[in-house]
């Protein structure tokens, strides 16, 4: 979980709050006629666009086509208003976004890479740097691009999740303790005995096992709200919880 998404914002503590102002977010960049619209695609791009990047990239585009395609599939959301399909209640809004990418891949891109490149307004300025070098620590060629896909959507969602709890947890001075104590959440430390950070920190071991067991407990629950946001209700929460842990086990 170590390579981050860019512009990513972390939701209000609270699970019915977060998954309302998501899906009014999503909402809202489907209304044209909203003064908001072009704002909550922009943050919707923030939130998604590597794992479509890396998708566009997998299917053996260069990084400068790869980069034409997310902004204008992006744009294009916008332009024909396809967000209005978005229906929570339909699936997985991941499922929504893949689809839509592959139809504009077949469909639009061949027509409009004719056109000048750059010739029109794009709701996002893609990192193609940072993405590049994202996408160098991303799983050889034996997943497919739609696996990639998967991965690279499962990290974004669960570095989210680190980034909530950061905002939580992580008090003025002890930004340190917060990030010695996620690894044991995020599997990065979890060859690291406690005794080792009890040190570091110059508490007992006993209360580093604590504290990493309420983060555990807390990480779990606002993983369940964010893959709330992102399925058609309730009883979906548990399956794409699993699904995204698996995909990112590879």
């Amino acid at each position: 979980m170590s390579h981050s998404n860019r512009g990513r914002s972390s939701g209000p503590k609270g699970g019915s709050a977060f998954v309302t102002t998501r899906w009014t977010l999503i909402v809202a960049a489907a209304d044209p006629d909203s003064p908001e619209s072009r704002e909550a695609l922009a943050t919707l791009c923030q939130d998604y666009w590597y794992p479509l990047y890396v998708y566009a990239r997998r299917r053996g585009n260069s990084p400068e086509d790869a980069r034409d395609l997310t902004q204008g599939f992006f744009a294009k959301l916008l332009e024909k208003n396809y967000l209005k399909a978005a229906d929570r209640e339909r699936g997985k809004f991941r499922t929504f976004l893949l689809t839509a990418m592959q139809s504009y891949m077949a469909n639009e891109w061949d027509r409009e890479r004719a056109q000048k490149r750059g010739g029109g307004q794009t709701p996002i300025s893609l990192d193609l740097e940072w993405a590049e070098g994202g996408l160098a620590f991303e799983p050889a060629e034996d997943l497919t691009p739609e696996d990639i896909f998967e991965r690279c959507w499962a990290l974004a969602q669960l570095e989210r999740v680190v980034d909530r709890m950061r905002n939580e947890m992580s008090l003025p001075g002890k930004e340190r303790r917060f990030e010695l104590l996620k690894g044991y959440v995020t599997g990065e430390s979890q060859d690291i005995p406690y005794r080792e950070v009890a040190s570091e920190l110059g508490v007992s071991e006993s209360s580093v096992k604590v504290a990493v067991h309420r983060m555990r407990k807390r990480f779990g629950e606002l993983l369940r709200q964010e893959v709330a946001q992102t399925v058609a209700g309730p009883e979906g929460v548990e399956s794409e919880v699993r699904h995204l842990l698996s995909a990112v086990a590879g």
